[in-house]
Order: C-alpha cells, then sequence, then structure tokens
C-alpha cells in the first residue's frame, strides 16, 4: 500500500510542501539524519498495518473495533485521571457506556469460547428455500 500512496500523494507534496521540505532538508548537517526519519516513519507505518491486519485475521474486525473503541475511552479517562484535562458530562457518560460495552463484549466472548465443540454459536442458515420460507413472508407461499 505504501508505494502506491507515495506515488498518488508524491506530486501534491512536492507542489504544495516542496519548499518547506527543500528548506529542511537544506538546514539538516547531512542527509542521513533525514533520511532515517523519513524512512522510520515509512517502517512504522508498515509495522502498524501489519499489526493490523494480524489483529483482524486473528480474531475479527468486530474485535477489533470494540478494542479501538476501549482505546479512545481508556485514553481519554487517562488523561482525565492523570493531566486533570477537563471532561463534559456528556464525554463521561460515553467513557463508561464504552467501558461497559466492551467489558460486556468480552464476557460474552468469553462464555461463547467456553462452549463445547459442536454446540452453535449462531442460529443455523437455512439449507434450502423451505427452510427460509417462514423468515420472508407467508404472502410468497404461490410463488413457490
Amino acid at each position: 500500500m505504501a508505494p502506491f500512496a507515495t506515488m498518488i500523494l508524491g506530486i501534491p507534496a512536492l507542489l504544495l510542501e516542496g519548499p518547506g521540505v527543500l528548506e529542511w532538508f537544506h538546514s539538516q548537517d547531512s542527509l542521513v539524519s533525514p533520511l532515517i526519519i523519513i524512512f522510520g516513519s515509512g517502517v512504522m507505518a508498515f509495522c502498524l498495518n501489519f499489526s493490523i491486519f494480524y489483529v483482524i485475521h486473528s480474531t475479527t474486525a468486530v474485535t477489533f473495533n470494540v478494542a479501538g473503541n476501549l482505546k479512545v475511552a481508556v485514553a481519554v479517562t487517562c488523561s482525565w485521571l492523570i493531566f486533570r484535562n477537563p471532561i463534559s458530562a456528556l464525554n463521561a457518560v460515553g467513557c463508561a457506556v464504552t467501558l461497559v460495552g466492551c467489558t460486556f463484549y468480552g464476557y460474552v466472548r468469553q462464555m461463547l469460547s467456553q462452549q463445547p465443540p459442536g454446540t452453535p454459536r449462531t442460529p443455523r442458515t437455512p439449507r434450502n428455500l423451505k427452510e427460509l420460507i417462514p423468515l420472508v413472508n407467508e404472502k410468497l407461499d404461490d410463488k413457490v
């Protein structure tokens, strides 16, 4: 993904930020330091994308989104507890609801993982049209 993003954003970056980037390069004693910063940034972006794909592959996209919401709620809570950043009552309620929801999601996932093998975790998918008919509408009986 990074090479495509570089090709797509390279020309606008040079046109819009070219003089600033060139000035930054010229202000450095050597090119090694700026190139290490740029290369390190690319490596960190790759590692972030790799970890996201690995987490989604290992769990589910829902679990990944729940973890992301939990991260935001914990960051806001820690910001309030440690740095005494002011938060509104609505933010506090939102953090509380998020923490309760994430805890409940974790509890349900744990309960589902402890079920004996062979226990259906979700309703069974209909196998043929006759099993699907009661779910759609009774008025379709004459069309089947």
